[in-house]
């Protein structure tokens, strides 16, 4: 199906990238090395069974939602897909 100037297959190969771009975000955002057993934001303890489930995890769930949300504003919809120029 033609979409104005944009070429066959271009918005899922949009698609593609933005889910690519998020994949590659989250692995680098990872932690790595032996998991804290008090968070360094709060001081509360991390739950054992996060700390098994996120090797290298440093915040308790509560303090990372908050930087989660800091890093990352309502991220609702791809704003870059919203046009065909705007398409890789």
């Amino acid at each position: 199906m033609a979409v104005g100037w944009a070429q066959d297959g271009a918005v899922q190969d949009q698609i593609e990238d933005s889910l690519n771009d998020e994949i590659a975000r989250a692995r680098k955002n990872l932690h790595r090395g032996e998991s804290l057993r008090f968070c360094e934001e709060c001081g509360e303890e991390i739950p054992e069974a996060r700390r098994r489930a996120l090797p290298g995890v440093r915040l308790c769930v509560r303090c990372q939602e908050k930087v989660d949300r800091l890093q990352h504003p309502a991220r609702l919809y791809n704003r870059r897909g919203s046009k065909d120029s705007q398409l890789r």
